[in-house]
């Protein structure tokens, strides 16, 4: 993999978030010695300089196919970032405490490529359990109160594929609930158990909203009709 330095270095300093950041002591590769460093954490790219606010990174760590362990090492709170195979270079690092090394070492662990795929493969066997159970029956739904939809995903952009389909579903609907006594309550057959059909929330807003609007509309034209009659007496008076 090529990497730009130039772009790198920008990155580093940018206004990108950042996982996390802090001080710790990182030993040399020649000098054994450890130097304290300013490590700044950034997805799985881990940047270090030499002070807090330097405008470019003495150095970075790719954090992919490295594994974190304890370092076994007389320095108290370090820990290893070790890189698997032939010539690979393993950088040993220190914290101020236990709490601090057990936080950089949890987050540089998540940081890399693969745990974030195993995170989401997890978290879809997970969805896809919750809907694949059925939902219980409790006591309320068995004695016929309303039951709430199957959890499914839809897609609410998707059209129907036969246009004239609803409205003769609407049209089948309503002259069920006409043989049972009143057109304007589809749902009269199915709660009898006579039969079943499929009304959309449009349908039933149109039936329903119907003969409400008609006697909205006469309540109106009475209520005029008042207002001009008082008028009419005050004028003659």
């Amino acid at each position: 993999m090529k990497i730009n330095e130039k772009n790198l270095c920008a990155f580093a300093v940018s206004a990108t978030p950042i996982d996390k950041e802090g001080y710790l002591n990182k030993r040399g590769e020649v000098n054994k010695n450890f130097q304290k460093r300013y490590f700044v954490l950034k997805g799985n790219l881990l940047f270090y300089f030499d002070k807090k606010g330097d405008k470019e990174p003495v150095g970075v760590i790719i954090l992919e196919g490295c594994s974190i362990e304890l370092a076994e090492d007389d320095a108290q709170y370090s820990f290893k970032i070790e890189f698997h195979g032939l010539n690979n270079r393993s950088y040993i690092l220190g914290a101020e405490s236990q709490e601090s090394m057990e936080q950089w070492m949890k987050a540089i662990a998540c940081a890399g490529y693969d745990y974030m795929k195993l995170m989401v493969t997890e978290l879809q066997r997970q969805l896809d359990d919750v809907e694949e159970t059925p939902m219980p029956i409790t006591p309320t739904q068995s004695t016929g109160s309303p039951v709430p939809p199957p959890r499914t995903r839809h897609n609410p952009f998707n059209r129907p594929d036969n246009p004239h389909q609803r409205s003769h579903s609407l049209r089948s609907s309503n002259s069920a609930a006409s043989r049972m006594g009143d057109s304007r309550y589809p749902d009269a057959s199915l709660a009898n158990g006579t039969s079943k059909f499929t009304i959309t929330f449009r349908e039933l807003h149109n039936s329903h909203g119907r003969p409400i609007l008609k006697d909205y509309n006469y309540w109106k034209y009475q209520q005029k009709e008042k207002h001009d009659n008082c008028v009419d007496n005050l004028i003659s008076f």
